[in-house]
């Protein structure tokens, strides 16, 4: 264990993109947050627009500690670094997205479990609340699930939804994001995995949620699509580069095509169940597969996929249409 201080000095960090609504929202519940902490935490919200188009919002919470930092350099990457430096001089960074709230006592539970712990990190959950109906394909896929652990549970990695980095730790590791993932995403992934490979321990508090309200006229089939292969692309992309030689990505490279074929041929064989009476679930967990082991094969020649990629997107919109549908199903019912 390392030599944690009683009183640690927290650094809550927000990157953000063009979601004014949502951000002033998660701002306004921070600051509460910030307060449950001794010393109280300093909340700062990085803005990757290159406009600045958040600074306005950011400002109206100046009178209460709120630091606005612009970060031009286009990229998830780059902000959530630029958020690593406003930290330098922190002994805890704490990581959630622009659309999320906390639950009550969150700060102060992600907090204490780092100091009863001593670990690397700590993660916790994001629990998905809908403001109304969404497509039951869209609910059976399991996109929106997320897994639930005990508190203390050792995990390999994180994402940055929900997260506590003890900055101490990172810097004798020597580890930022990595930019690569800067456009497609993963770049937590790969920091946290790139942690627990160098003898370092993430551990999981579920006792600190975070609830993200997700608009459901955002979501759609063909963003699920893309979602299933773009993460699984990202994650097949960390375990090559994880690998310690040549011969050792070649060989994640391999073992990842084998199970990209898998997961296809799974997904095919669901699909057509699905098809001939299996139902909605059958259906849509077969797209789920056959995407991923895309995405996964993708990742095996080099290829990454990106959220901006419009082309692919297209070609997802018309693999079996979006059609809306009237539907009350949730994630996970």
């Amino acid at each position: 264990n390392v030599d944690i201080p009683n009183r640690p000095a927290v650094v809550i960090a927000m990157a953000t993109y063009r979601r004014p609504g949502p951000l002033f929202a998660a701002i306004e519940a921070l600051c509460d947050q910030a307060m449950s902490v001794d010393p109280t935490a300093e909340i700062v919200v990085v803005d990757n627009d290159p406009d600045g188009g958040a600074r306005a919002t950011v400002r109206r919470f100046a009178d209460r500690g709120v630091r606005y930092v612009h970060e031009p350099l286009p990229g998830i990457s780059a902000a959530r670094n630029r958020a690593m430096s406003e930290a330098r001089n922190a002994d805890a960074l704490v990581f959630i997205d622009d659309d999320e709230l906390p639950a009550d006592g969150w700060l102060r539970a992600l907090v204490g479990a780092w100091q009863a712990w001593g670990d690397a990190a700590v993660a916790g959950p994001v629990e998905h609340v809908f403001g109304g109906p969404i497509d039951p394909w869209i609910a059976a896929s399991g996109v929106f699930e997320r897994r639930r652990r005990p508190s203390g549970s050792v995990v390999r990695g994180a994402a940055t939804s929900n997260l506590l980095l003890d900055v101490r730790q990172l810097r004798e590791y020597g580890l930022v994001f990595d930019p690569r993932f800067g456009i497609s995403g993963g770049s937590d992934t790969m920091l946290t995995h790139s942690l627990t490979k160098r003898g370092a321990r993430i551990r999981w508090c579920d006792d600190a949620p975070v609830i993200e309200h997700v608009d459901p006229a955002r979501i759609s089939r063909s963003w699920v699509r893309f979602r299933m292969l773009r993460t699984s692309n990202g994650w097949s992309r960390t375990q090559i580069l994880l690998a310690d030689t040549s011969l050792g990505r070649v060989g994640t490279k391999v073992s990842l095509a084998g199970k990209a074929t898998l997961l296809a041929a799974r997904g095919a064989a669901r699909y057509v169940s699905g098809v001939l009476g299996g139902g909605v679930r059958q259906r849509s967990r077969g797209e789920r597969d056959l995407w991923s082991g895309f995405g996964m094969g993708l990742a095996c020649i080099g290829i990454a996929k990106y959220e901006t990629d419009d082309a692919l997107r297209t070609v997802l919109r018309r693999a079996g249409g979006c059609r809306p549908a009237e539907a009350t199903a949730r994630p996970g019912e």
